[in-house]
């Protein structure tokens, strides 16, 4: 019977020796994306090839039942997307492993240990996983005032999704569009184009090389389309479309004002390698 593709209850890119590792929470454990690790073992120019011809090599020994056990999750591809791909929990990924040669085997296996840990733990209390998050951005040279910013745009952020999801709004193209309505009317110009500023790469993420005053901005246009769906009791794409574009447009107006007042334009070049060699600046 073929897989049929799930939407996860939770994306994330996580990292192992500085590699992106796409992963999903999804019936209570983490599904990691197979190319994605198959690609740091092996070391292959296109581990995508690599996965397919492993899986045929398998099925022809006889052990069909392990890429059966993978499921079709929707991941971000590197184009930004939300596509379908070969997602594996800790106990099949670690029987893929065994099948690839490779000196990282050993070091992902207990990497792939911790993770899980971790997330439980997080699970039980969700301070850790903030906590955590500090130790990545202070590990990164981001200083202290960006990172408690960073933070709490990540819990409004939360927030926000939390009020997607239950009032209609898909994962995925949905909730992208309607991240992007906000984005146009907080800054005045598409989230695309933001990173371009910036001179980031597609995938990298636009947050992490905000300014201060740029995070501050998103988060109060997510945390006012909070406050209005719930105001309105918005249901549905459309009516939730609605309230985004109104909280975008009051933080657009914010910034518009700041703009007037100081003389320069909110929207900063400065990305994560100028925030962090900032940082590493020593205080006179």
């Amino acid at each position: 019977m073929p897989n049929t593709p799930q939407q996860p209850n939770e994306t994330a890119v996580t990292l192992f020796e500085g590699q992106r590792i796409r992963c999903a929470w999804l019936d209570d454990r983490w599904y990691f994306s197979v190319v994605d690790v198959v690609g740091l073992l092996a070391q292959s120019g296109d581990p995508r090839k690599y996965w397919f011809d492993m899986k045929r090599r398998i099925d022809d020994e006889g052990f069909r039942e392990l890429s059966a056990k993978c499921r079709q999750l929707k991941m971000e591809a590197s184009d930004g997307k939300m596509r379908v791909t070969d997602a594996a929990d800790v106990q099949t990924l670690l029987r893929i492993i065994q099948s690839i040669p490779s000196p990282h085997a050993e070091p992902v296996k207990q990497w792939l240990a911790q993770v899980g840990t971790e997330r439980l733990a997080e699970m039980e209390d969700p301070s850790l996983a903030v906590d955590r998050a500090r130790q990545f951005y202070a590990a990164q040279g981001y200083d202290t005032d960006w990172i408690e910013k960073r933070l709490q745009g990540i819990v409004i952020r939360q927030e926000l999704t939390d009020e997607w999801r239950d009032r209609g709004a898909q994962e995925g193209r949905e909730f992208a569009i309607l991240t992007d309505v906000l984005h146009r009317g907080a800054f005045g110009i598409k989230t695309e184009e933001h990173k371009v500023i910036k001179r980031l790469k597609r995938r990298d993420n636009l947050r992490d090389s905000m300014t201060p005053l740029e995070l501050v901005l998103t988060s109060l246009a997510e945390a006012t389309a909070t406050e209005l769906h719930q105001a309105h009791d918005a249901q549905g794409f459309d009516e939730l479309d609605r309230d985004a574009y109104q909280a975008g447009g009051i933080a657009g107006a914010t910034r518009q004002q700041i703009e007037a007042q100081s003389g320069r334009a909110v929207v900063s070049p400065v990305n994560h390698t100028t925030l962090t060699a900032r940082a590493a600046q020593p205080q006179l």
